[in-house]
C-alpha cells in the first residue's frame, strides 16, 4: 500500500498507467455526478475525502511499499457507488501524495491497488449480498459494512503482495510470512470502523447511502 517512487521498474509503472487511464475515464463517464448537486451528498463526499486523507497518513511499515493503513473503500462504495468511490479514493491519493506519503510516478499503481481493487472488491461483495442474502437491516450492516470491508482489505493485501512478488521487489515467501498476515489484523479494524459508520448512516442518514432501500430494509412505506 502506498508504493513509493522507484520501487517498481519503468515497465511495471508504465503498465499501471496504461490500465489506470481507461479505468479512470470509464469511472468519470459512469459516475452519477448529479447526486453531488445535493448539498448534503456533496458535503459527505468532500468530508469523506478529507477524513480518509487523515486516516491514510496514519500508517505503519518497516520497508518501502510495505505499509499498512485503513482503507475506507467499502463505506465510500456504499455511499456513492463504485464510480464515484473510485474517483474519491483517487482524490484521497492525490492529497496523500501532496504531503509526500505516496510517489507520483507510482500514482497509477497505488490507485489501481487501493482504489481499483478496493472498490471492485467492495462492489462485488455488495452484489453478492444482494443476490444471496435476504433484504434486512442487519444483513446490510454486517454483510455490506462489516464483513465486506474486512474481505476488501484482505483482497488489497493479496493484490499488493502479488504485484510486489511478480515485479521482483520482494521475495514471495517474505511477503507471505511477514506482510500478508497483517492484513488479516487490519481487516478487523477496518471491519469495526466500516460497520460502525454503516450502522450510523443506515439508522440516522439513510439518504446518504447509494444502495440503501429504506422501505425494504426498515419496513417503512
Amino acid at each position: 500500500m502506498n508504493l513509493p517512487d522507484g520501487l517498481l521498474d519503468a515497465g511495471w509503472a508504465t503498465m499501471a498507467w496504461v490500465l489506470f487511464v481507461p479505468l479512470a475515464l470509464s469511472a468519470a463517464r459512469r459516475a452519477p455526478w448529479r447526486v453531488l448537486n445535493e448539498p448534503a451528498r456533496l458535503n459527505a463526499f468532500l468530508a469523506m475525502i478529507v477524513a480518509l486523507i487523515v486516516l491514510w497518513h496514519l500508517q505503519a511499515g518497516v520497508k518501502p511499499g510495505l505499509s499498512l493503513h485503513l482503507l475506507g473503500a467499502t463505506v465510500f462504495t456504499l455511499c456513492f457507488g463504485w464510480a464515484l468511490a473510485f474517483i474519491g479514493l483517487c482524490l484521497v491519493l492525490v492529497g496523500v501524495g501532496l504531503n509526500g506519503f505516496a510517489g507520483w510516478q507510482a500514482f497509477a499503481a497505488n490507485a489501481l491497488l487501493l482504489a481499483g481493487v478496493g472498490v471492485a472488491a467492495s462492489h462485488a461483495l455488495h452484489r453478492l449480498v444482494d443476490r444471496w442474502l435476504p433484504r434486512h437491516l442487519f444483513v446490510f450492516i454486517f454483510g455490506k459494512g462489516f464483513f465486506a470491508s474486512a474481505l476488501t482489505v484482505l483482497a488489497v493485501g493479496i493484490a499488493s503482495c502479488l504485484l510486489l512478488a511478480l515485479a521482483g521487489t520482494y521475495d514471495s515467501a517474505y511477503l507471505l510470512a511477514e506482510y500478508l498476515p497483517f492484513f488479516v489484523l487490519l481487516g478487523f479494524s477496518e471491519a469495526w470502523l466500516s460497520g460502525m459508520v454503516a450502522t450510523l448512516l443506515a439508522v440516522y442518514r439513510p439518504e446518504l447511502l447509494a444502495d440503501f432501500d429504506d422501505a425494504q430494509l426498515l419496513g417503512r412505506k
